[in-house]
């Protein structure tokens, strides 16, 4: 199992696996962004105004954790949001504490690392991206883990 050869679990459920943790990353990225720009669900902070860097950043979590959710460029989608969320922490968080348990900023940056992680291994199965993979010829080459890319013998 953790020799240098293929491993039959891992090769069979990973693409289960990266697509569960894309979709559940999603759905929890869709929620700050309509929390912040919609005011849905409601939090105890201030509700964003229209056109505020707020409310635009607001928008990129609804768009992008929209894509993400459906799997649609994922690799992409998920290099911009790690950006967005690496600002966010700068911008935001970094500048009460360089501790992020002290200055609440563990949120961004878990958001940021799977987002890099989802860039680097793709979106998995149940995923637009798989979909549209499926319809091309195939790619001949390394297996990502993602599962959007095959063999030309399958």
């Amino acid at each position: 199992m953790y020799g240098t050869e293929a491993d039959e679990f891992s090769e069979q459920w990973a693409p289960y696996a990266v697509a569960a943790l894309r979709i559940v990353t999603a759905l929890l990225f869709l929620e700050h962004g309509t929390a912040t720009t919609l005011g849905f669900p409601v939090i105890p902070t201030e509700f964003a105004p229209a056109w505020s860097l707020t409310s635009v950043v607001g928008w990129a979590e609804i768009i992008g954790g929209f894509l993400l959710l459906i799997g649609a460029f994922t690799r992409w989608v998920a290099f911009l949001l790690a950006l967005e969320m690496l600002v966010v922490y700068v911008y935001v968080y970094s500048g009460n504490s360089p501790w992020p348990l002290v200055n609440q900023g563990e949120t961004p940056i878990l958001f940021a690392f799977i987002f890099i992680a989802l860039g680097v291994i793709g979106a998995g199965n149940w995923s637009v991206d798989k979909l549209r993979a499926s319809r091309r010829d195939p790619i001949v080459g390394y297996e990502a883990p993602g599962g959007e890319r095959t063999y030309g013998n399958e």
